[in-house]
């Protein structure tokens, strides 16, 4: 892609990047003083480190860091100046609320993901997928369809990492096939994140801001699954109807697992009733579904001996010496240690652009934006204009950019660029979190230009998926 091009849709949509509830606009206007061009400069400079993550082997989470303290540093100074700096110190402390709890959000989410993957789920999976000897066209249809399935409770990159590596397992190097399944996973991925607000950071932004309830975000399945399948349907062709010869892996599920299935589902529905009936922030639900998850680690800490005693005598009884070895390497279940391995970049570089955007916001940047986008713009044309902007930047800023705009809009519209910033990163390779993890798990054969290639198509299901929300939803724009 073009250095300039990037350039150019990056210093449009800085304007709008803020976090998720109404950011303070400052008393001071700074849009166009030097303070203000220096920050957006920062703020674009550090951006594109972070699209060039992949190339140069710098954290995302580190230009961010840097840019959000030099910031609001110069709002600070600023303020100071003009002898009001108890303004900034609010804006600061909101923007950081905002992340707080989001990112406890998040963190409970991972955890619990990270625990099942201790506990093999996700291995099992994937060596149930490869005994069944599918062919290629029944795999390439069979991981993109539990991909659009698991990604609302998992989250899409879970997902598409564990989808990829049971393509990477059967595909004999087939560097074509591949880039197709890898493609097809990215697309089912975002689409199935977008129907539920644990899909996907932007749609948990949505909820947690109030602008849809749970129950509405399920309207937007059929239009999820319309853009899943369009493309779906059209690369299916091009897939050799052909059997793989998969290694087989016998794996068994460690103890617990399922259990912790089920109470990750409660910690769910624990945050939807705190939010829907309650009327207290989801975080809170899901806070207490650590709780609960800490509560049974416990558990099989205290009753691990008593299970390694069973399990050792029976295995002593059928002489299974395998089975031995294996219980003597049986280590206590860690909470804290699941903790310890969530995706901390991601958390950092999430803080590093909501505080960065957020002083941008206080700057007076985001009520310029809003005026162009939603007083001059027709609320639909800016929707799906922002969906195919987070195909270059990401669609975490996008949503923050509505979100603290807070436009005058229908419930059909909020749905609407729920689904465009879920979904519009799927054009590219680099639009969204799973595809930039794919790139790297299946290198040099899920690449940038490969992704390029299938992007008329991918676009078409983008098209289509946006006239079946407008026709199915006519309701919600009302």
């Amino acid at each position: 892609m073009n250095t300039h091009k990037i350039f150019f849709a990056l210093l449009v949509f800085m304007c709008c990047f803020s976090p998720a509830a109404n950011a303070a606009v400052g008393s001071m206007d700074l849009t166009a003083s030097l303070t203000g061009i220096v920050a957006l400069v920062i703020f674009v400079v550090a951006y594109a480190l972070v699209m060039a993550e992949e190339k140069i082997h710098l954290r995302k989470s580190k230009p961010v860091l840097v840019a959000a303290g030099l910031i609001w540093a110069m709002i600070g100074w600023q303020y100071v100046q003009a002898g009001f700096p108890e303004q900034s110190e609010a804006a600061f402390r909101h923007t950081l609320l905002e992340f707080a709890e989001l990112m406890l959000f998040l963190l409970v989410a991972m955890t619990y993901i990270n625990a099942l993957e201790e506990r093999r789920l996700f291995d099992v999976l994937r060596s149930w997928m490869v005994r069944k000897g599918f062919s290629y066209r029944q795999l390439f249809w069979l991981t993109g369809i539990l991909s659009f399935f698991i990604s609302p409770i998992a989250d899409n990159l879970t997902t598409a990492l564990l989808m990829c590596a049971v393509v990477m397992k059967v595909a004999e190097d087939d560097k074509k096939f591949i880039n197709l399944c890898c493609i097809n996973i990215v697309i089912a991925a975002n689409a199935g994140g977008a129907f539920s607000p644990f899909g996907d950071i932007t749609t948990l932004m949505v909820w947690q801001a109030g602008m849809l309830n749970f129950a509405e975000f399920l309207a937007l399945f059929v239009p999820s699954a319309v853009n899943y399948l369009v493309p779906a349907l059209i690369m299916s062709y091009f897939i050799e109807n052909r059997k793989p010869t998969g290694v087989v892996d016998n794996i068994e599920l460690k103890r617990g697992a399922l259990r912790i299935v089920t109470l990750f589902l409660f910690t769910i529905a624990t945050a939807v009733a705190f939010h829907t009936v309650l009327h207290l922030p989801p975080v809170l639900g899901m806070m207490t579904g650590l709780g609960y998850l800490q509560f049974f680690g416990y558990f099989l800490r205290v009753s691990l001996p008593g299970s390694l005693a069973r399990k050792r005598a029976m295995a002593e009884r059928v002489g299974d010496e395998e089975r031995l070895r294996s219980l003597g390497q049986v280590v206590p279940f860690d909470v804290f240690n699941r903790v310890a391995r969530a995706e901390w970049d991601t958390l950092l570089f999430f803080y590093g652009v909501v505080m960065c955007v957020g002083g941008l916001g206080f700057m007076g940047y985001l009520a310029m934006m809003s005026d162009l986008l939603y007083t001059q713009w027709d609320p639909t044309l800016a929707n799906v204009a922002l969906g195919v902007i987070s195909a270059v930047v990401d669609n975490i800023p996008v949503m923050f950019a509505v979100l603290t705009m807070q436009p005058e809009m229908s419930h059909g519209h909020w749905l609407l660029i729920t689904l465009t910033a879920g979904v519009g990163g799927s054009l590219l390779s680099i639009g969204s979190a799973a595809g930039v993890a794919l790139m790297g798990q299946a290198r040099g054969a899920y690449t940038f230009i490969g992704h390029l290639k299938w992007a008329p198509v991918i676009a078409l299901g983008y098209i289509a998926s946006i006239f079946t929300h407008l026709w199915l939803n006519s309701h919600y724009f009302s």
